[in-house]
């Protein structure tokens, strides 16, 4: 599972992002960008059944370990690390359940747009600088390139994440 959460971090990390699209370059908007690659591969996966949910739970283990490990690198003290890290996994839920409610059939553009404001461009100071029709668009094309990928590959770790 190392190399799904190594392409799901290097797709987040994306300079594109960032440099053109709006993302802020910023802890938070780092971790927002890794949550919403994260989710897309978990809803993927989701969609695999048993060994799909498996699979599921040790990325996420792993995931959160990492985060937990990079908090420690920046210096938070030990005590607050754990703390940190649950208020981390609680927002990634909420953003899963946002933008789950933003993909489903039947909803405008807007509920996704405004999941993705709230979220991935909740801290940029100028609206206009956030990117949300191109964000939102990217969201639905990954989501489309991960239904076309054979299960087998995801299944062993492999994940291929559209070119921005």
């Amino acid at each position: 599972m190392r190399a799904l959460h190594a392409a799901i971090v290097a797709q987040a990390r994306q300079p594109a992002f960032y440099a053109g699209h709006g993302v802020p370059d910023s802890l938070d908007g780092r971790f927002d960008m890794v949550v919403l690659h994260a989710y897309l591969a978990f809803r993927r996966l989701r969609a695999l059944g048993d060994s799909g949910e498996a699979v599921s739970q040790q990325l996420f283990d792993l995931i959160f370990d990492d985060m937990d490990a990079n908090l420690r690198e920046i210096g938070v003290g030990d005590l607050s690390v754990g703390k940190k890290v649950k208020k981390m996994a609680q927002a990634f839920f909420g953003r899963a359940s946002a933008y789950d409610a933003g993909l489903e059939a039947g909803v405008g553009p807007e509920v996704l747009e405004q999941a993705l404001r709230r979220n991935v461009y909740g801290t940029v100071a100028d609206p206009a600088q956030a990117d949300l029709a191109w964000l939102a668009g990217y969201t639905r094309s990954a989501l489309a390139d991960l239904d076309g990928q054979p299960a087998e590959a995801l299944l062993n770790g492999r994940i291929g994440f559209p070119r921005i």
